[in-house]
């Protein structure tokens, strides 16, 4: 395989990884506390909806735009999700934002389901709060399945990353019948970060050529070596943001615990 197709092959893997861990946490918490059955059917209409985005999404994006437009378009969107990703990896390097704590969020969905009650026949609130959990998180790893394999024109490297990613969780899950609060979360989360944005500009920067006369993408220095070459750079500038940032060590004990909405 090229570089592309190995960059493309780890950044949806590593995003489904983070992904799918804490939509696990969700489900383990729910079926854990309230009820299997009715948490499982959220899971089985979570995915059903996820199918349906994923065959409308992937047909929009790969009918309606011609190729420069649709890589500005792609290569737009995942800088923005990189920049999102990395910016939290920012802050949680440089003290200024808790790290992502899984199991704290299990504690805090543990809590929620005891306090919302039992009821009798189809427990709705698992039901929801798991088919809520679900949809969320795997809308952005269908978001980068699609535009990765369109981007690159190889769907089932895309595809079969994400399915390795969500069967390695599954797995472990499995075995350790929790939340998989050992898993490097916020080291994955910055890699991913660095390949959202690297890829993200890499075919933004391609797409442009939609503006030129001939409307046809432009060609970067090096073809996709160009890609290693934009990751680099946006380490070598994340670490100079944290190094700006950082907070001394006696006030990153102060910063407070991250909030229950707050997931990523």
């Amino acid at each position: 395989m090229t570089a592309a197709a190995w960059g493309l092959g780890a950044a949806v893997l590593l995003a489904s990884i983070v992904e799918m861990v804490e939509a696990l946490t969700i489900v383990m918490a729910m079926g854990m506390t309230r009820s299997w059955r009715s948490t499982l059917m959220g899971v089985g209409a979570a995915l059903v909806a996820l199918a349906a985005f994923t065959a409308a999404a992937g047909y929009a994006l790969a009918t309606w735009l011609p190729e420069a437009a649709l890589q500005l378009a792609i290569g737009g969107l995942l800088l923005i999700f990189g920049l999102q990703w990395l910016r939290k990896a920012i802050l949680r390097s440089s003290g200024r934002k808790a790290m992502h704590d899984e199991d704290q969020i299990f504690a805090e969905e543990v809590a929620a389901a005891k306090d919302a009650g039992e009821v009798k026949g189809l427990d709705w609130f698992s039901f929801m709060i798991s088919f809520k959990g679900v949809f969320l998180e795997g809308v952005e790893v269908v978001f980068i399945v699609i535009t990765f394999g369109l981007s690159a024109g190889n769907l089932p490297v895309a595809i079969g990353a994400a399915v390795i990613g969500v069967l390695l969780v599954l797995v472990a899950g499995i075995a350790v019948r929790g939340p998989l609060s050992k898993v490097p979360e916020n080291t994955l989360k910055y890699g991913v970060g660095l390949l959202l944005a690297g890829f993200g500009t890499f075919w933004a920067v391609e797409g442009l050529g939609i503006f030129t006369g001939s409307r046809e993408s432009l060609e970067w220095p090096g073809a996709d070596l160009a890609i290693l070459v934009l990751i680099a750079a946006w380490y070598g500038l994340s670490r100079l943001m944290v190094r700006a940032l950082r907070r001394p060590s006696h006030a990153r004990s102060e910063v407070a615990p991250t909030a229950s909405g707050s997931r990523t």
